[in-house]
């Protein structure tokens, strides 16, 4: 059985944009491309209507870049258990009021189970001045924490 994967939106829009100009988000982008060809394959990848609704805005040809991208990957359901988790997160002020689809993401990975989510994102969801206090507010309402990580963090070996 693969681990389970909730990828958020920063990992779509790394891998299809025009490589940046910014040498750490080139950098990024380029570690992006680089497990989407080799280590995508070794996990069970899902999105949720927070993927699809960020995806979906900006430059079209981007957005519809991205959508591609994730076509393939299931869905996961936004049900009231996953609102109430992120709302948990934003009334905490763990994770603030202007990051609520941050906090959304957070919650349907815990949620559903997944072993990781991953991210780009290190404001306010790959922050580790945050990972107590989400940790602890999931445990406290009865769900997982996800090991939430880069793709850098999932490369695996080198052979």
């Amino acid at each position: 059985m693969k681990p389970k994967l909730y990828i958020e939106t920063t990992i779509p829009s790394y891998l299809v944009s025009s490589l940046s100009r910014d040498l750490i988000v080139a950098g990024h982008q380029q570690i992006t491309r680089l497990w989407w060809e080799t280590r995508r394959s070794d996990f069970d990848i899902f999105i949720s209507q927070f993927v699809i609704n960020e995806a979906s805005g900006g430059e079209e040809s981007q957005a519809e870049k991205r959508l591609k991208a994730i076509e393939p990957f299931s869905q996961l359901e936004v049900t009231n258990d996953v609102l109430r988790l992120a709302e948990a997160f934003l009334s905490s002020k763990v994770v603030p009021k202007k990051a609520a689809t941050d906090a959304a993401h957070i919650a349907v990975a815990s949620v559903h189970g997944m072993d990781y989510l991953m991210t780009w994102n290190c404001a306010h969801i790959a922050n580790a001045t945050i990972f107590n206090a989400v940790k602890n507010i999931c445990l406290k309402e009865g769900f997982l924490f996800p090991i939430i990580c880069t793709p850098e963090e999932l490369m695996g070996e080198e052979s």
